[in-house]
């Protein structure tokens, strides 16, 4: 049995734009994942709607920096075979980051606790898995499109920024933007037709990081 932990925001979490609900179980990526795995799995999936990668949000009711609570999750989860990390999309918010080059810089800190985090004697270190988040476009009406002023352009540099910094931590590396569109209610989350696909576009890396 392999332990997958998907750490992540709302896209994780599976945040409907269109009814502002959930998407259902099953069709939630890290499900999608899972299950399309030639192997048994038990996937984690952590996933808290505005969730930043290093940043404080004052304006949250709750914890939303992603490096404070990572290690607490790895505590509760481990062993860890793999951790996959798809966070930065909030991160585009001008009043929490408002730059790729900071949000790269974010990874790369959640790399770094994932690396150097205190294991138990017995548990190996898991593999990482970086995804850099789907691109940003204008929405309808259902979001208040100020939060995110400039997050259209802004998120065309997510990929490329964190792909540099997978490669200097040696680690796998995804873009999401190759395989998912937003969806057009908002602008910035997943309906359920693309959750599905980018669960599908991770099973050659993730079969691949699991068999190694």
């Amino acid at each position: 049995m392999k332990n997958i932990l998907a750490y992540g925001d709302s896209l994780t979490w599976g945040y409907d734009a269109a009814s502002e609900a959930r998407h259902p179980l099953e069709v939630r990526w890290p499900s999608v994942l899972a299950g399309g795995l030639n192997m048994p799995v038990q996937m984690i999936a952590e996933g808290l709607n505005g969730r930043t990668t290093v940043f404080d949000d004052y304006s949250a009711a709750s914890e939303r920096n992603g490096a404070k609570m990572l290690p607490s999750v790895l505590a509760t989860h481990e062993p860890l075979d793999l951790v996959i990390m798809m966070l930065g999309t909030n991160d585009m918010r001008p009043h929490i980051c408002g730059n790729a080059a900071g949000s790269a810089a974010g990874i790369g800190r959640l790399i770094s606790i994932v690396k150097t985090f205190p294991y138990k004697s017995y548990h190996a270190v898991p593999r990482i898995l970086v995804v850099s988040p789907p691109l940003a476009e204008r929405g309808g009406d259902k979001f208040a499109n100020h939060v995110m002023q400039g997050a259209s352009s802004l998120s065309r540099q997510y990929a490329d920024a964190y792909k540099l910094v997978a490669d200097e931590h040696d680690v796998a590396f995804l873009d999401a933007a190759k395989f998912v569109d937003p969806d057009p209610m908002d602008g910035f989350h997943l309906d359920q037709e693309n959750t599905i696909k980018l669960g599908k576009a991770l099973i050659p890396m993730v079969s691949e990081l699991l068999a190694e």
